[in-house]
Formats: structure tokens, C-alpha cells, sequence
């Protein structure tokens, strides 16, 4: 049963709130939701729109499914907050357990957080008081990859690609990290040895003033959808170890299935120091993320210096949101995910090819659930986004991108749909 809600007041929704990337003086169009359910978000006008972005490639499951919504009531009828300074709860130590257990090891060690951009923080705090603990300070830079985009908060905005990581205006006030190179050869091509000769070059460089690696493993989201060679990642691994740099992995976008893998990393087969996650791992139900460490490192920082981790966000643990995200992970991992991945990947392919003849079309892009055409030019998002609402349909492109990223139990009539509305939307443009 779908639950609904009033009609919203538009008026004020446009005077008084700040949508995400958005302007107060001329606001976007926004288009009230008063109930949604599997893959449909029904409008304020009683149109149903299938939904080919999963809120944001977190709502992996649908909208509104039964076993979440129970976990969620079952945990808010006992509590839904304690603060997690000197208190602890069940929620949140089975959490733990079940990301110890599903991610690479050695990554045993857990900081459950609010957010993403506060996972990566988290992540970076961690590298530079690992190496100040070590007694090398110096070592407090970051290297990254351009195209990469890792939050909106000040140390995520650093190692966000300056250009299309939507954040150059604040070049001047953030710390400066070095930058190779987008890696070049694609996933699922051969590999050429050359791609990686700049991150290498780097590194060799700069080590010593090099906390971490930060990068997302094979599939780069916001900066650009950009999908490339497990390879790159491998070797990426090794030079972190000749040269003792820690290697922090961003699967916010990408864990708990959304290429084919459970984690990105498993296609290079490589196990990183950090790894970050969030989105997904509550489906979609409540903000929560999580950076996970080893014992290692998880000791030397808690030796040196203060003597403990140097973080702790008030709502840290929230114990509804790791009861739901309990839940999510257990149906996940119960679910036919791998099949179900692997179906939305071979329909996407076919379906999005006619693309590949429109004039607008720079490239067609496809790995696991995730399906992305590239424009050679912007187009006008507005009427883009207008367009696409009109056809009963729920994409938000970005900059000269039209993508998808499905819920992974998506009916095949609704994906069908949702394909089919795309190639029109982009053949039209």
C-alpha cells in the first residue's frame, strides 16, 4: 500500500527552499511526489513517472518495500537515537558485522557516519593522523584522479576533478592535492601500460608528502560516468605499496552491487586501506555511510598523538538507520542481485544502441546497472528535464550527460519503458 501525503505548497517550496545545485533567482522546475512505490514516484497531478535514478543510485531495492518498512517501524518503536559517545546498541554492532564480513579484507575496523561527503572526510582524517602518528607529518597531501567527484564538503571538495567536479569557485580556499590524468583505457578494452606512467610519475615525486590515493574504484560517478580498466586500479595498488602511500577507495556511488560486483574493487581484485560507502546501504531509506580500515591502521593512529580518532558526528550510529540498513544488506545478499544486474546491463545495451546513430551523441556507455549517454554539447537541462516528465519518465541529466541507474528489481516492463523514453528524449534533442 502506497502511503501518501498532502499537496505541497509550490509557492513556498520556490520562495523559501534551496534545491541542490540550484539558484534562488530563477529556481528550477520541481515536481511534487506524494507517494512512490517499486519504480514509480507518483505526482501531485496523479501522473506516475517510472524512475531511472534510483534517488541518487541509492534506492537499489524500490521505493517503499515491505521488509524495510517493517525494520524501520520495529526499530523505531524501541528507539530511534541514542548518541554513540559511551553508549553502543545492537543496530549498529550488526551493521558492523555485516560490512566486516561482505568487504575485502583486512578492512575489519568501522566508523559509521551520517553521510558520504562525511565518509570521505572521515577517510582523509584518518590518512593524515595515520602518517602523524607514524611521526611524518609531511605526509598530509592527497593525490587523486581528474574526473573524480567525492562530496561537497571542504576536504571531499579537494579531491574533486576542478573543473567538472562542479567546485572550481572555491579553488582559492581549498587545500591543494595533485592530480593525474583521467585514466584513458576503458573497462573491458586492452590495456596499455602508458595509462598509468602519470599516476607512477607522481608518486615517485611526491611520496613523501603523500598521505593517500583517493579515487573511485572503475566507475567515476558525478565528475563525468566515466568507466575504466580494473587494470589502472591494480596497478594503482601496487605503486601505493612501493611507495607507502596509503589507497583510499570512494565506493559510495559504487558498493553493494551497482557494477556487477558487490564492491568496484573486486574487479581489479585488490583490497584498499580506506574504503568508503554510503548511498545504497540503507536503500535508500535514511542517510548513512561508513569508512572501514584495518587493524593496522586503525592502531597506529589510536598509539599516536591524541591517542584516538579525531571525529565523532552527533548522529554517528543512528541506530534506525543502521536497523534498516541491516535489513537492506540482508535482502540484497538474499536476492538473485547478480542476475538481476546482469539482465538490466543486457537490456541497456540494446535498448540505449540506436543512440549511438543520433547526431547529438558523442558516445553510449554501459557497465552493470548503470547506462549513460554522452552529448557532444550541454543541452538545456530545463527543458530536458520538462521533456522527459512529460514523456512519464524520471532522469535528471547533468552537464552533457543522460544516464540511468535503475533500481536493481526493476519489472522489465518498466525498464523497458524507461529505455524507450530516453532514446526518444535524445533522439528528439
Amino acid at each position: 500500500m502506497k502511503e501518501t501525503i498532502d499537496n505541497p505548497d509550490l509557492d513556498f517550496d520556490r520562495l523559501h527552499i534551496w534545491h541542490p545545485y540550484s539558484t534562488m533567482l530563477s529556481p528550477p522546475p520541481v515536481w511534487p511526489v506524494t507517494a512512490a512505490g517499486g519504480s514509480r514516484l507518483t505526482l501531485a497531478d496523479g501522473r506516475e513517472l517510472v524512475d531511472g535514478m534510483s534517488s541518487w543510485w541509492s534506492v537499489i531495492h524500490g521505493y517503499n518495500h515491505p521488509r524495510l518498512n517493517r525494520a524501520a517501524h520495529e526499530q523505531i518503536d524501541a528507539f530511534a537515537h541514542v548518541m554513540f559517545g559511551g553508549l553502543t546498541h545492537n543496530p549498529a554492532i550488526e551493521l558492523a558485522r555485516r560490512l566486516v564480513a561482505i568487504t575485502p579484507e583486512p578492512l575489519d575496523k568501522v566508523f559509521i557516519s551520517d553521510s558520504g561527503s562525511v565518509a570521505v572526510e572521515v577517510a582523509i582524517k584518518m590518512a593524515v593522523q595515520y602518517w602523524h602518528a607514524r611521526n611524518r607529518p609531511e605526509k598530509h597531501r592527497l593525490l587523486t584522479i581528474r574526473g573524480g567527484y567525492h562530496g561537497d564538503t571542504f576536504a571531499a571538495m579537494s579531491v574533486c576533478d576542478p573543473v567538472t567536479g562542479m567546485h572550481e569557485i572555491f579553488t582559492h580556499v581549498l587545500a591543494k592535492q595533485f592530480f593525474a590524468p583521467r585514466p584513458e583505457c576503458r573497462f573491458g578494452e586492452p590495456w596499455d601500460p602508458a595509462d598509468i606512467q602519470r599516476l607512477a610519475g607522481l608518486l615517485a615525486e611526491n611520496h613523501g608528502r603523500i598521505a593517500a590515493l583517493i579515487l573511485e574504484p572503475v566507475v567515476q560517478g558525478a565528475g563525468g560516468m566515466w568507466f575504466y580498466s580494473p587494470e589502472y586500479l591494480k596497478q594503482a595498488r601496487a605503486l601505493c605499496d612501493a611507495h607507502e602511500v596509503l589507497l583510499i577507495a570512494d565506493e559510495i556511488a559504487t558498493g553493494f552491487g551497482r557494477t556487477g560486483r558487490l564492491f568496484a574493487c573486486e574487479h581489479a581484485g585488490i583490497a584498499p586501506d580506506i574504503l568508503c560507502l554510503g548511498k545504497a546501504m540503507t536503500g535508500g531509506y535514511l542517510s548513512l555511510a561508513a569508512t572501514l580500515t584495518s587493524s593496522h591502521i586503525a592502531e597506529t593512529i589510536s598509539a599516536g598523538g591524541p591517542g584516538c580518532f579525531m571525529h565523532g558526528p552527533t548522529f554517528m550510529g543512528n541506530p534506525l538507520a543502521c536497523r534498516v540498513a541491516c535489513e537492506s544488506i540482508d535482502l540484497l545478499l538474499e536476492s538473485p542481485w547478480r542476475e538481476r544486474i546482469a539482465s538490466i546491463e543486457e537490456k541497456l545495451r540494446s535498448g540505449l544502441a540506436p543512440c549511438r546513430e543520433f547526431a547529438a551523441v558523442k558516445e553510449v556507455r554501459v557497465l552493470g546497472a548503470i547506462g549513460v549517454v554522452e552529448l557532444h554539447e550541454e543541452p538545456d537541462h530545463r527543458a530536458l528535464q520538462r521533456k522527459l516528465v512529460d514523456k512519464l519518465v524520471w532522469i535528471r541529466p547533468f552537464s552533457r550527460l543522460v544516464y540511468i541507474m535503475p533500481a536493481y528489481n526493476i519489472n522489465p516492463v518498466d525498464l523497458g519503458f524507461l529505455i524507450e523514453k530516453m532514446v526518444e528524449a535524445v533522439g528528439e534533442l
